[in-house]
């Protein structure tokens, strides 16, 4: 099973969740949902590279997928899903964009 941290507030997440409804192959996370699925994903931000450009910009790095085998992608091209409309403001941390 992928799964998918995020947010409900995040329009970059809301985008994903709705391509994942009732998919089986997906698990949806919302770090704002409970503070062990915020430490959860805090742990994965923290200690992996492929965050490091999205820290670099300002951006949270939502949303964010782990594979079965472990492997993390910010791209939902990766697990088979499309990306919202990339001229489309994106989350970022200093409260530009969404």
């Amino acid at each position: 099973m992928i799964k998918i941290y995020g947010m409900r507030t995040c329009p970059d997440c809301t985008f994903v969740d709705e391509q994942v409804v009732n998919d089986s192959r997906f698990e949806v996370i919302d770090i704002g949902e409970h503070v062990r699925n915020l430490k959860a994903f805090l742990k994965l931000r923290d200690n992996n590279p492929v965050f490091d450009d999205a820290k670099r910009h300002g951006y949270a790095g939502i949303p964010c997928f782990v594979l079965e085998d472990g492997r993390v992608t910010l791209s939902p091209e990766e697990v088979g899903l499309q990306s919202r409309d990339e001229k489309a403001p994106s989350c970022r941390l200093d409260g530009k964009g969404c």
